[in-house]
């Protein structure tokens, strides 16, 4: 099963890798027209309705494969709408290759039995696939309507045009209209919601590499921008928990969290260096804890703040000093929200009873230090991660030349990044990164994402900077990593 959500982001990550959109949806089409084939025979009358984007172009690529049938292609809408370069050039082959098609401007004129009156044997529904919001507007509205209205078998490409896929109902209300489809052929993995139709649900392999889905990419970045209508608070606020001994570390994650797009960052670290931290950046909220060390004493303060957080990052420059731990264990066994947990306060995790979503950042040797196993071969990592972390009830991202991410139940890789990036303050900078990241999307998916934006900074930060590459190069390359490609 994959949401349609996924769906769009492994499509982006095939792109990626060297697959094209315009490949897939060749093999999309393809797959489309064997299932015409199955329900009808050689001669028979084909409808195909589509859309002005890519669903659409992929029932256009099918009616190339049709040329045994009696095919008509009915475009809703002028071509010159046509929303993407692949749907239009598929568009334009068909005219070049003569086959019949109409550009239907008033759906009111629309009839799938044409103007001889006689109803096709086959109608595919091409005219809007997954991740659609909202019930079905005109012209589709009107043309779901007149395909439901017609004796013949409906195809749908994806999933029924006005159906959710991932839950199965009407994407509008209880009473919108929805294609009635009487069998649906999805591509590369079926849809949550597909299973709740009445209708048969082929899955067609179209040749998403097994990648697309295991590597993190440029893909798993969409969706992540800012509601243009938010305001101050609603992109995330974000606590560093962190330093004492040292000062870098809790600023560098609390620098981090607010180039990765949180709204608010407020460090919680000792007064011995909250003045050092401050002096970084006016950027940062600082909160002075008592004395030079963060302990036990200060579990009440730190749970105060983090009340008022979407997230907090946890360890960044603690230290193992004595009370250190203490504070840790006692914090997450009141604290219930979502933490990342870095550096020194790793070791507490294992041994402390916790109902806080937590990502644990820690790179391979911490990992041991836990209590989990490694291993040089990523794919062989990657099990043993995982089953450490459904032992551990929380998500993990293991750090190294291919980070492992893992829930118990999901796994990740990543290969962005470089052997620059040993260099110390990185780590915290990652573990900002996820704090801002986990602040607005859920745990497994913040740790893959700033697995590669951090990565993909670092990557920039390699290139101005060869083998000079620091820490603090790569907030700033943040937001520039974060964008789509």
């Amino acid at each position: 099963m994959i949401t349609t959500d996924r769906m769009a982001a492994v499509d982006a990550n095939a792109a990626a890798l060297g697959v094209p959109r315009k490949q897939l949806m060749e093999s999309s089409g393809n797959a489309v027209a064997r299932e015409v084939r199955a329900v009808a025979e050689p001669g028979a009358a084909v409808a195909l309705v589509c859309g002005r984007g890519n669903n659409g172009g992929d029932a256009l690529v099918a009616a190339r494969f049709l040329d045994e049938y009696d095919v008509a292609v009915h475009l809703l809408g002028r071509p010159e709408s046509i929303r993407t370069d692949i749907a239009r050039e598929n568009w334009a082959a068909l005219a070049n290759a003569d086959v019949p098609t109409e550009a239907v401007t008033d759906s009111r004129d629309f009839d799938p039995a044409g103007p001889d009156g006689d109803a096709p044997d086959v109608i595919v529904d091409a005219m809007l696939g997954s991740g659609v919001s909202g019930g079905l507007r005109e012209p589709e509205r009107t043309a779901a309507a007149a395909v439901n209205a017609v004796d013949a078998t409906v195809i749908a490409v994806d999933v029924p045009s006005g159906v959710d896929a991932d839950t199965g109902e009407p994407t509008g209300d209880s009473g919108s209209t929805t294609v009635r489809a009487d069998r649906v052929v999805t591509f590369h993995d079926e849809k949550p919601g597909l299973a709740a139709l009445d209708a048969d649900v082929a899955v067609a392999d179209i040749g998403i590499p097994a990648a697309a889905e295991r590597y993190t990419g440029p893909g798993d970045i969409l969706g992540l921008d800012r509601d243009p209508e938010s305001h101050k608070g609603d992109n995330g606020e974000v606590l560093v928990v962190g330093g004492g001994p040292y000062t870098g570390a809790p600023t560098l994650s609390a620098l981090a969290a607010l180039r990765a797009g949180a709204d608010l960052v407020r460090v919680a670290c000792p007064e011995s260096v909250a003045g050092a931290v401050q002096g970084f950046s006016p950027n940062l909220i600082v909160r002075a804890l008592p004395g030079d060390r963060v302990g036990p004493a200060h579990v009440e303060r730190v749970a105060s703040l983090a009340a008022g957080a979407d997230a907090v990052v946890l360890g960044p420059g603690l230290g193992d000093g004595d009370g250190t731990r203490e504070f840790v264990g006692e914090f997450l066994t009141e604290y219930g929200g979502r933490a990342v947990v870095d550096a020194d306060a790793l070791r507490v995790v294992p041994e402390v009873d916790t109902d806080a979503e937590l990502v644990c950042t820690p790179h391979q040797g911490e990992l041991v230090g836990m209590g989990g196993e490694t291993a040089a071969d990523p794919d062989e990592r990657a099990e043993l991660v995982r089953g450490f972390a459904a032992d551990l009830g929380h998500t993990l991202l293991v750090k190294g030349a291919v980070d492992v991410v893992a829930d118990g139940d999901d796994v990740r890789l990543n290969r962005t990044g470089n052997p620059g990036m040993t260099v110390g303050g990185t780590g915290d900078v990652l573990a900002g990164t996820v704090g801002a990241l986990a602040a607005v999307t859920d745990p497994f998916r913040a740790a893959a994402v700033g697995a590669y934006v951090v990565g993909r900074a670092g990557d920039a930060a390699a290139d101005a900077n060869g083998a000079g590459l620091v820490a603090t190069d790569l907030p700033d390359r943040l937001p520039e990593a974060t964008r789509d490609e």
